[in-house]
């Protein structure tokens, strides 16, 4: 049978005696078998509404003949008889019980994706789950619990934010600093030299995505003394985006090259905690380029737009990158609502 993990939360009521009755009825279920369970962790609330008092939060190993909807549902069910309401987003709850993995089993769904897309930077889930499914395997990742843990409790607090040209990265990541007074490192833009670019890739490419890599090396620097405080950092690009970019900018025959100067630089620079990922669709990228009026992006097109995501996409879910967010919302206060909670869940 599969082994699953469930997180248990609770802000609402005697929260300790809700968990319990919780996992009591998980133990009762007649296809379900509770193998272990976590201690009890409080935590403060992340985003939803201000003033929400704190969390008790843990996890139970299961295993179970149900598929995974069936789990949910019995979850769900769980929820309810125990008092749940679904009022709001991350609103204040009597309990919450998340399906966080089900096996290895990757799955997207309107109603269900597994793993929970939220779980691999969220400390009130990987410390309870770390007690005891320390070995489980987060299959997007494939990193294990301890390993995702550790990250966390090593890795300097730095977000990096990347998408295609146009995503919003920059405005992002100067809200995000903002609202919790983080260092902001944002990359220099040249104009003239990007409006030749763009007018010409295949003469200037080599040089463009060089200057980039270099550029981005030099401020990522991890002998720089700022990555020795505690501050969070927060950048408008990502190191590794370089890779994808010049996967998409550089003709076959340099490809090579380049990608021999990204790994050896890669290995100076300091990676980041958290990698956001702005997911926009090509043509709302186009209408935002050409929205924002720069001489230099007027000759860029739907097709190169999408082919720069993917390349991303390719490159932010290739081996040992670590946590990745993925917001594919339109709204930019709910970009920063996610955002800004991812920030307080790696606390």
């Amino acid at each position: 049978m599969p082994r699953c993990l469930i997180g248990l939360g609770s802000n609402l009521g005697n929260r300790r005696q809700t968990l319990e009755r919780a996992v009591a009825r998980l133990a009762r279920h007649p296809q379900i078998r509770l193998a272990a369970r976590s201690s009890w962790y409080q935590t403060a609330a992340i985003g939803g509404p201000q003033g929400q008092s704190p969390f008790l939060n843990g996890v139970a190993v299961v295993e179970t003949a149900l598929e995974p909807q069936e789990l949910l549902g019995a979850l769900q069910t769980i929820e309810s008889q125990l008092g749940r309401r679904r009022d709001r987003l991350w609103g204040p709850r009597t309990l919450d019980l998340d399906l966080l993995l089900y096996g290895r089993l990757v799955l997207n769904t309107p109603t269900l994706i597994l793993p929970h897309p939220r779980m691999a930077w969220r400390r009130f889930v990987l410390q309870p789950a770390a007690e005891v499914a320390g070995s489980m395997v987060h299959p997007p990742t494939g990193w294990t619990i301890s390993r995702l843990l550790d990250h966390l409790d090593t890795s300097p607090p730095y977000l990096a934010i990347t998408g295609s040209i146009g995503a919003g990265k920059t405005y992002l990541a100067e809200r995000l600093v903002q609202a919790t007074s983080a260092r902001l490192i944002a990359e220099r833009l040249d104009l003239e030299r990007l409006a030749v670019f763009y007018a010409d890739p295949a003469s200037h490419s080599w040089d463009t995505e060089l200057e980039f890599l270099e550029q981005r090396a030099r401020l990522l620097a991890a002998d720089l003394p700022e990555w020795s405080q505690p501050r969070l950092t927060i950048s408008d690009f990502w190191f590794d985006q370089s890779a994808a970019f010049a996967r998409v900018w550089l003709p076959p025959e340099q490809q090579d090259a380049y990608r021999r100067r990204w790994e050896s630089a890669r290995t100076g620079v300091v990676r980041p905690r958290l990698i956001v990922l702005l997911e926009v669709p090509a043509h709302r990228l186009l209408q935002r380029v050409l929205r924002r009026g720069r001489s230099c992006e007027q000759d860029l097109s739907e097709e190169q737009l999408e082919r720069i995501y993917q390349a991303l996409l390719a490159q932010a879910t290739g081996p040992d990158q670590g946590p990745l967010l993925r917001l594919t919302q339109d709204d930019p206060q709910q970009l920063f609502n996610e955002g800004l909670a991812a920030v307080e869940a790696m606390q």
